[in-house]
């Protein structure tokens, strides 16, 4: 299959699409991947150097695919981090052209803007990513201060994010970091006919990117055919599998293994809550 994949992009390390080129390309898509900016790592570390892609350029990038007639060849798009609030515009003239000449593709919507409490996107990003693109969604794949905050919900717990996912009327809601008691953390996947929750242990200062990771795993088993139930399965167990290796940076290449393996799925706790 092939996937449009436009979101941030870094030298060293595991983010964005370093994270979802590697993960997809190993589950055997191909990955066409637009960065929204380029930088020598993720912010978290003492020097950080690089630039915001402008709209033009962007929208030039995705306007050769187009000229080539590789867009109607899409199968999917995936939006991550947007670096300016006219990137939105430029996401949704891609994913609308994608679905012009392939109506069955999909769009996943990474809505990442912020985490732990405060957000960190520049000013107008998450109201253009609000506004302009969750409307084209199929998927949208927020953390639990996104989800609240998109969907004006308190989230402290599974069932509240159930409300808050339904509240974004959107076909499929995954959403991340989702409390879910003493030692555990969930991923819930809610349509408008059921939610499921799958927990596992809470690591500690996990690394950057796990999110990133989590949507292009989703995004790639249901594209070869995974039910809903087993690409949240498969993604949450891989995703777990690579962050409890530990280190400052996602350990994707040395334990890719979990990537393509349906034993990753047995560290996980499944439920389902309606």
């Amino acid at each position: 299959m092939n996937i449009l994949s436009i979101q941030s992009d870094v030298v060293f390390g595991h983010v964005g699409n370093a994270a979802a080129r590697f993960a997809l390309s190993r589950l055997g898509h191909e990955v066409w991947a637009v960065p929204t900016v380029l930088l020598s790592s993720h912010a978290g570390y003492r020097t950080v150097t690089g630039d915001t892609m402008s709209a033009d350029l962007l929208g030039r990038l995705v306007g050769g695919l187009h000229a080539n007639g590789w867009l109607a060849g899409c199968d999917a798009v995936l939006s991550g981090y947007l670096g300016h609030a006219d990137h939105a515009g430029v996401v949704a003239d891609a994913v609308r052209r994608v679905k012009a000449g392939n109506p069955r593709a999909l769009y996943c919507l990474d809505p990442v803007f912020g985490d732990g409490g405060r957000a960190y996107a520049r000013p107008g990003v998450a109201e253009g990513m609000a506004r302009t693109l969750m409307p084209l969604a199929d998927i949208i794949t927020p953390n639990g201060f996104e989800l609240s905050s998109l969907a004006s919900v308190p989230v402290r717990e599974p069932a509240d994010a159930v409300v808050a996912a339904r509240r974004l009327g959107r076909p499929v809601v995954l959403a991340t970091s989702v409390p879910a008691g003493e030692g555990r953390i969930g991923t819930l996947m809610v349509t408008a006919d059921e939610a499921w929750l799958a927990t596992t242990a809470l690591l500690e200062h996990p690394p950057h990117g796990p999110g990133d990771l989590m949507a292009a795993l989703f995004l790639g088993h249901r594209l070869v055919g995974a039910t809903l139930q087993d690409a949240l399965a498969l993604a949450t167990g891989s995703v777990f599998s690579i962050l409890a290796a530990g280190g400052s940076e996602m350990a994707l290449v040395a334990r890719q293994d979990v990537l393509l393996s349906r034993a990753a799925s047995d560290v996980v706790r499944i439920e389902r809550l309606d």
